[in-house]
């Protein structure tokens, strides 16, 4: 027998059956078991590591019985089978007993027990995505953790932030504007218009129009609006536009803290925990009196009080419910719900039509929100049916007179270049800043004085009231070798007249126009028709104002290529000179310099087709004319000023030809300087750009002399110096201009009739025949004169120049050849006289089309041949100024004809003005 199957000698004290009590009892799973106990059966085959027998440590006998009493043996000693010994033993595949050690045991493997850490994670003992999953334990512990860090955050912000002064923040400083030569003009802004008033003297409907408006929950929240914060948070932390406070302490609250008006992050968290320690320290009642006393209004009015004069002229306290309402409306955004408008930020989206919209549909609404959230009856809403009637904007008397308008184009200079300037709206609304405009006092002084004195010579409202009410003026001076506003006449007071006359568009400017016409067929060239349209575009011939065209009237007007032009309904263009004068007949043949002398219509509009409307358009805003002040280059038409540029934007224009061709856009802001030093200087971002060569600008410049010296423009002269400039008459005689200028200084001069009550909708401007005893307004008479006076007084004491010699410059361009030689005239083919150059009223109407037997002969030059119509062509929009209905198919007339693109107030399509930019 092997040595492996011998029975081992029994042990003493009790045989076999004592050994197995022994072994059992001392492997009790409920009993410390002893060294060697708790490893696999294997250990009693002898294992050196782990086998130490069931003997103690020593063992010097194997347990007999062999391999199935091992394994129940070792089964009774672990507790059962499916127990996993302590330390490891037992695992199918793993340990001791797995394939790869000495058993073959069913359980699994457990190795040796994992390090601990403090944070467990990734998870010890996990595989794959367990391993990264947190537990519950982490979980909590991290969000509790958060909360705390909160809570902490919260508590030491909580402690460092104060709440505001009301006090403080309505010492707002002025801002000081000085003249061009360093004295004060004006200060004004912050303390001097705002007063604090104390909550009894707050209308109760003011209180409940805010709270219906603005925050309804106010008298029961605690200071912040948790949705409206995560709102602007999360729209700040995309790049979005930031918001405020969307409660009434917050926006108090913003409104308190004048020394930090940052759209930032931090800001945000500073008000944020400033609004809770203010609604949880400071009663409702001092909340809303602070946050209606540091309120901006608009019109310079901080505070309830000053915008109860600034719109009403009385008392916060006598406010009615309605003008409540109106003043909770402002509130949302004065700049576009100022029925007035605002010139000063966007002349275009906060014109007055459009703010008064926005107020009415506000107001009512607010109304409405007061009724449904129980704060007003329906009966008390049933009487407030019309909208509160409110005054001029302008009452401060430190900005009556020409002030007012001169601090308009300083404030909408800076606001409309803020990526220049640096300065904001708001910050220039929170004061101390001093700033030093280009405005010259004797010259602003002098300007005015000139307009005052033609208005008091010759408009008398009493004696002619049909035709002498509303007579309006504007007027604007530029420096050429910078491009400094000097100068300008926005009206008869800014306190009494609120639109900017020399800052507005609307007014046509005539044939003040023809200047860029010349411009554009010098620089660029006339096509020739006898080349494809592209080559035409590409090979051109650039003229001298020498150049021939024909002085016609009643002109049949063609394109480029020689084909006859037709408006959008077939008809034909047949453009009229002023007066219906027709000039050198018999031959009609006239060179540019002569027709811009006497002011010719046909020849210039013909010159614009040859040149392309397109090419004349650039020619304008190359000048410095805004393109959204131009008209629809879609007509003849529009190269004799259908257009409705501003006074300053007209001055620069033609400053640009005064500098050689340089162009500067106008400014009215030098410097601005605050506590901090200078923070804003002109000079480093002036940018003069050469639009026309010296040798087209100068020839511009000569041929526009020839206009003062024996022209249109005689009455501008002055004594002893060169003047270049034009005058400008539109259709319906419902504008007039004189545009001129000196080496020195540039001035554009206009003259109109608007109703003045500037709260009507679609006003129109009215023609002036008849006005100031003359049979018609040209701007020969009434402009050409302010102009002269004007400049005598404001180039007193400068020095005399002269301008550039032109060189000799350009073709010249034959449009109208004499015709060859013909045969005798028959008998039959009689000739008729030349008209009359003044023909009746009935003669300017348009006739009905000849017979045949009207027409003219074949070679016969002085008969006006109408082509078959006498309608001409249509030119869409109206020509008042945008404010009529579309005119039927119609002759050209006056010196210029055609549509307008300004509207009823004035303030036209565009923006072109001196100090708001675009």
């Amino acid at each position: 027998m092997s040595e492996h199957r011998r029975k081992p000698p029994q042990p003493q004290g009790g045989g076999r059956a004592a050994a197995r009590r022994g072994q059992s009892g001392s492997s009790s799973g409920r009993r410390a078991a002893p060294r060697g106990a708790t490893e696999s059966p294997s250990d009693s085959y002898g294992s050196d590591s782990y086998g130490l027998g069931p003997y103690g440590a020593e063992g010097d006998e194997r347990q007999s019985g062999g391999r199935a009493e091992s394994r129940r043996a070792s089964q009774r000693s672990t507790g059962g089978r499916r127990r996993v010994p302590e330390g490891g033993g037992g695992g199918r595949r793993g340990g001791p007993n797995g394939p790869n050690g000495p058993g073959r045991g069913r359980g699994r493997t457990a190795g040796p027990p994992p390090k601990k850490r403090f944070i467990d994670y990734p998870r010890a003992g996990k595989y794959g995505a367990a391993r990264w999953m947190p537990s519950w334990r982490q979980v909590t512990g991290l969000f509790i953790g958060f909360v705390g860090s909160l809570v902490a955050v919260a508590g030491i912000g909580y402690a460092l932030v104060g709440v505001p002064d009301v006090a403080k923040a309505a010492n707002a400083q002025n801002n000081v504007y000085y003249w061009a030569d360093g004295s004060q003009m004006v200060a004004t802004g912050g303390e001097t218009n705002r007063q604090i008033i104390g909550y009894e003297k707050i209308p109760a409907s003011m209180r409940y129009a805010v709270m219906s408006a603005e925050n309804k929950t106010f008298e029961t929240d605690s200071g912040i609006d948790p949705m409206g914060i995560g709102r602007a948070l999360f729209n700040m932390a995309k790049g979005g536009q930031t918001q405020g406070g969307s409660t009434i302490t917050q926006q108090y609250v913003k409104n308190a803290r004048l020394d930090d008006q940052s759209q930032t992050l931090t800001r945000k968290f500073k008000e944020l925990f400033i609004s809770i320690k203010v609604g949880t320290n400071v009663s409702k009642e001092e909340i809303m009196a602070g946050y209606l006393n540091t309120a901006y209004y608009g019109r310079d009015s901080y505070g309830l009080q000053a915008a109860a004069r600034a719109y009403f002229n009385k008392d916060a306290e006598d406010l009615d419910a309605s003008e409540c309402a109106f003043l909770a409306a402002v509130l949302k955004g004065a700049t576009y719900y100022d029925p007035a408008g605002n010139v000063n930020v966007d002349a275009v989206n906060a014109k007055p039509e459009l703010n008064r919209k926005r107020a009415v549909e506000r107001w009512r609404w607010i109304l409405d929100e007061e009724v449904r959230d129980g704060r007003m009856t329906a009966a008390e809403r049933a009487k407030y049916t019309t909208f509160p009637k409110t005054q001029n904007p302008r009452s401060n008397t430190a900005l009556s007179g020409q002030v007012g308008y001169l601090v308009d184009l300083a404030k909408g200079y800076l606001i409309n270049n803020t990526d220049k300037t640096g300065i904001t709206a708001d910050q220039l609304q929170q004061g101390g800043y001093s700033i030093y405009t280009t405005f010259d006092k004797k010259k602003v002084q002098a300007l005015e004085k000139a307009v005052t004195k033609v208005q008091k010579a010759n408009i008398d409202e009493k004696k002619r009231p049909d035709t002498d009410k509303y007579v309006q003026f504007g007027g604007a001076s530029v420096d050429p070798t910078t491009g400094a506003i000097k100068a300008s006449y926005g009206g008869v007071d800014a306190t009494k007249h609120f639109t900017n006359n020399a800052d507005t568009t609307g007014a046509q400017v005539g044939s003040t126009f023809k200047t860029f016409v010349l411009a554009a067929a010098m620089k660029w060239g006339v096509r020739d028709p006898d080349l494809g349209a592209t080559q035409a575009q590409d090979e051109r011939t650039q003229v001298s104002p020498e150049s021939i065209y024909s002085g016609k009237n009643k002109l049949k007007i063609k394109n480029y290529d020689n084909t006859i032009w037709r408006d959008k309904d077939d008809k034909e263009w047949l453009q009229r000179n002023d007066g219906d004068e027709s000039y050198n007949a018999p031959s009609f043949r006239i060179d540019l310099r002569e027709a811009m002398r006497v002011s010719s219509n046909s020849a210039y509009v013909q010159l614009g087709m040859d040149v392309g409307l397109d090419k004349v358009r650039e020619s304008a805003t190359d000048a410095g004319i805004l393109d959204s002040s131009l008209a629809s280059a879609d007509f003849p038409s529009f190269s004799i000023g259908t257009s409705s540029p501003s006074a300053i934007r007209m001055a620069g224009a033609y400053a640009t030809f005064a500098a050689s061709g340089k162009q500067r856009t106008p400014y009215s802001v030098e410097t601005v300087t605050n506590k901090d030093g200078t923070i804003f200087e002109h000079e480093k971002i002036a940018n003069a750009k050469q639009v026309f060569t010296a040798q087209v600008a100068d020839n511009v410049t000569d041929v526009l002399k020839t206009v003062v010296d024996d022209g249109t423009g005689t009455a501008a002269q002055l004594s002893g110096r060169d003047v270049a400039g034009k005058t400008g008459t539109t259709d319906g005689n419902k504008s007039a201009w004189f545009v001129g200028y000196t080496p020195q200084l540039s001035t554009a001069i206009s003259m109109f009739r608007m109703d003045d009550d500037e709260t009507k909708k679609n006003r129109e401007f009215l023609e002036m025949y008849g006005t100031g005893g003359q049979e018609k307004i040209h701007g020969a008479s009434f402009p050409a004169e302010i102009w002269q006076d004007y400049m005598e007084q404001a180039l007193k004491g400068a020095p005399v120049k002269d301008f550039p010699t032109p060189e000799p410059y350009g073709e010249v361009v034959d449009k109208d050849p004499l015709p060859s030689p013909t045969p005798t005239v028959t008998e039959s083919e009689e000739v008729e006289p030349t008209p009359s150059p003044t023909p009746t009223e009935e003669e300017v109407e348009p006739s009905p089309s000849p017979s045949p037997s009207e027409t003219c002969g074949t070679f016969d030059v002085t008969c006006e041949d109408t082509g078959g119509t006498d309608t001409g062509g249509t030119d869409e929009g109206s020509t008042d100024g945008g404010v009529t209905s579309s005119p039927t198919p119609t002759e050209s007339d006056e010196e210029s004809n055609g549509s307008g693109t300004g509207n009823a107030n004035g303030s036209g399509s565009g923006t072109g003005n001196g100090g708001i930019f675009g």
